[in-house]
């Protein structure tokens, strides 16, 4: 990825980013959270095929969702975000990629029945929500970050909203932690016909090799919420090795030293 300065609120706010080898580029907050490798494969996930409609709960600046509009470009999209900034950045992007025909962002909640939204039921629902439902199973996240990190109404609230969210026989993709996938099966069993599950990658064998998933290069990492419970200098010394060969793939200077511990 290729990161440079955009004009902004605030000058500094905001860094651009190519996703999907430069077909699309999207600003993204300089402080709080970016997306990465989850928004990625959410996207190479999406099948949408010609005139569906897509809509992606908490869609952030939009990376996610413009990353699956770019890949299937016969299909409609519809992202909602709470976060008025992050709804902002996500209208930026999507003017800036000149994707307007084909997407729009709104306002909107996952406590939020569709109806309320003025939306008619879905082909497709796409979500990566926030991986804890208890702000105390992690370290606090700064306050910028801590809505992509703490779900408030849970997870419940997102599976509720995704179930509505589809018509019969539509189809929900979501990325979330592994040791949740019984509650996940749980709750979305409620209303949904049957499920595939893919592991996206094993801490062990995949971490620090490249790997091709669906046209996307991709490079296996730990996930920040097990750095997070698991933070070791041996934990982090092996994330700081995998950003310096992701970096070098992609043509960017190597860090000239590791940061502090």
């Amino acid at each position: 990825m290729e990161s440079t300065e955009v004009t902004t609120r605030r000058p500094g706010d905001t860094i651009r980013t190519g996703f999907l080898g430069g077909r699309l580029s999207l600003a993204q907050p300089r402080r709080g959270y970016r997306a990465g490798m989850d928004a990625a494969l959410l996207a190479a996930a999406c099948d949408a095929g010609r005139g569906q409609r897509v809509i992606e709960a908490g869609c952030g600046p939009g990376a996610a969702l413009l990353s699956a509009a770019v890949r299937r470009p016969e299909s409609r999209f519809v992202g909602i975000e709470r976060d008025p900034e992050a709804l902002a950045l996500c209208l930026q992007n999507i003017a800036a990629n000149g994707l307007q025909e084909r997407v729009e962002a709104l306002e909107g909640d996952v406590g939020r029945k569709l109806s309320a939204l003025g939306l008619e039921p879905f082909d497709a629902a796409l979500a990566n929500p926030p991986f804890f439902d208890d702000p105390d199973a992690i370290r606090g996240p700064a306050p910028e970050r801590e809505g992509a990190w703490i779900a408030e109404g849970g997870l419940e609230a997102w599976t509720r909203f995704l179930l509505k969210a589809v018509r019969e026989g539509g189809t929900i993709t979501m990325i979330h932690r592994a040791d949740r996938l019984a509650d996940i099966l749980a709750l979305l069993g409620k209303g949904a016909g049957s499920f595939r599950i893919r592991l996206t990658y094993s801490k062990g064998r995949s971490r620090g090799h490249w790997r091709e998933w669906r046209g996307i290069k991709l490079m296996p990492t730990f996930h920040p919420a097990y750095v997070l419970r698991s933070y070791t200098n041996e934990v982090r010394a092996a994330v700081w090795d995998d950003l310096k060969k992701v970096m070098a793939e992609v043509g960017l200077p190597p860090p000239k030293q590791r940061p502090p511990s």
